[in-house]
C-alpha cells in the first residue's frame, strides 16, 4: 500500500473517530454536568498527549545516542520546539492562549449537546471550516470565491438545519453556532503556533489549561456525586483517550502524505460520521429540511476548501490541529 493511500485511511479513521465522539460526549452529559466532562476529559487527553511527547522524546534521544541516522527525526517528534528559553516561554505562551479559546470552544459544544442531536451538532461545529478564511481576513489573508461561495451555501444549510418552518431557532443550535466560532479561532492560533513548537507538548499544555479552567467552572457552578463519575467514565475515557490522543496520531501521520486541502476535506466528514453514528447508537432521526441542511452544509465546507491560484495568495490555514479534537 503506496504512502498517499495509507495517509487517505488514516485522516478517514481520524473523521470517523471524531464522529463518534460527539456521541459519547452525548452519552457522557446523562451523567455529569457538561463543565465536569469537559474537566475530565481534557485533563485525561492531557496526560496522555504529555506520555506520548516523553515516549517520542525519549525514543529520539535513545536514537541519537546510539549514532543511527535518521532524515525522520524532525518528523518524528511533530515540529520540534527550541530548548532554550525563548522556545520554552513560547511554549507555554502558545498553550495558554489555545487553552482558553479550547476551553470556550469545547464547553460551548457540550452545553449546547444538552439538548441539539450529536449529528446537528457535528454538522453545525463544521461551520469553523467555512468561518476560518473570513476571521483570516483580519490575518491579511486572502479570501477566495470558492470561500465566499461555501460560505453562502452554509448559511442557507444553517438556516434549513437550525431554523423551523416557523423560522424559529433553538438556543441549543445558537450555543453550538458561537463555539464554532471558537473553533475557528483555535485553527488560527495553532496555525500560529504550532510551526514554532512540539505539537504534541503544545496540545498535552492546552489541554491542561483548559482542563484545569473547567474544573474550576464545573466546582462553582455544577454538582457531581462519584457514582455518576463511574457512569460517565466510559464516555470520558472514549474522548480523552481516542478523540484527542489517537485521533491526533492519526490525523499528524496522515497530513504527512497528502495536500493540506485534501486533507481538509477528508477531515472534515467527521460531521457525517456525527449523524451516522448519531443515528446508529442514540435512534437519532433527522427531519428531511434537516437533512437538506446537512447536505448544504457538507457541501458548503468542501467548497471552502478548494484553492484558488491567483498570483501572491496567501495560503489559507488548514483544520490541521483538531485536538478539538472532539
Amino acid at each position: 500500500m503506496g504512502v498517499k493511500a495509507k495517509s487517505t485511511i488514516s485522516l478517514f479513521i481520524t473523521a470517523i473517530i471524531w464522529g463518534s465522539a460527539f456521541v459519547a460526549q452525548k452519552m457522557g452529559l446523562e451523567s455529569i454536568g457538561s463543565l465536569y466532562f469537559s474537566a475530565f476529559r481534557m485533563l485525561l487527553g492531557s496526560g496522555v498527549l504529555a506520555l506520548m511527547a516523553l515516549i517520542l522524546d525519549f525514543t529520539r534521544k535513545r536514537r541519537e545516542a546510539g549514532g543511527t541516522d535518521s532524515t525522520d527525526s524532525a518528523d518524528d517528534t511533530d515540529n520540534e520546539a527550541n530548548t532554550d528559553a525563548s522556545g520554552r516561554r513560547t511554549l507555554r505562551i502558545g498553550g495558554l492562549v489555545c487553552g482558553i479559546v479550547i476551553f470556550f470552544a469545547f464547553n460551548l459544544q457540550q452545553l449546547g449537546l444538552v439538548s441539539v442531536d450529536a449529528g446537528k451538532t457535528g454538522f453545525i461545529t463544521a461551520l469553523y471550516i467555512v468561518i476560518v478564511p473570513f476571521l483570516s481576513i483580519f490575518l491579511k489573508h486572502r479570501t477566495t470565491l470558492f470561500n465566499w461561495l461555501g460560505a453562502v451555501i452554509g448559511v442557507a444549510g444553517l438556516y434549513f438545519l437550525c431554523i423551523t418552518e416557523n423560522f424559529t431557532i433553538m438556543r441549543g443550535d445558537i450555543i453550538v453556532m458561537v463555539g464554532a466560532f471558537f473553533w475557528a479561532a483555535h485553527i488560527l492560533c495553532i496555525d500560529h503556533f504550532a510551526p514554532k513548537v512540539n505539537i504534541l507538548k503544545l496540545n498535552a499544555y492546552q489541554f491542561l489549561i483548559a482542563g484545569l479552567m473547567s474544573l474550576a467552572s464545573a466546582m462553582a457552578l455544577e454538582d457531581i456525586t462519584f457514582d455518576a463519575v463511574l457512569s460517565a467514565a466510559p464516555a470520558i475515557c472514549y474522548t480523552a483517550v481516542f478523540s484527542t490522543a489517537i485521533a491526533y496520531s492519526f490525523q499528524a501521520y496522515g497530513q504527512k502524505g497528502l495536500n493540506p486541502t485534501v486533507a481538509s476535506i477528508i477531515l472534515s466528514t467527521e460531521a457525517l460520521f456525527a449523524v451516522i453514528f448519531g443515528c446508529l447508537f442514540l435512534n437519532e432521526t433527522l427531519t428531511s429540511r434537516e437533512l437538506i441542511g446537512c447536505g448544504l452544509m457538507f457541501t458548503a465546507v468542501i467548497l471552502a476548501q478548494i484553492p484558488s491560484k491567483p498570483r501572491g495568495e496567501t495560503p489559507q490555514p488548514t483544520s490541521r490541529d483538531k485536538g478539538k479534537a472532539l
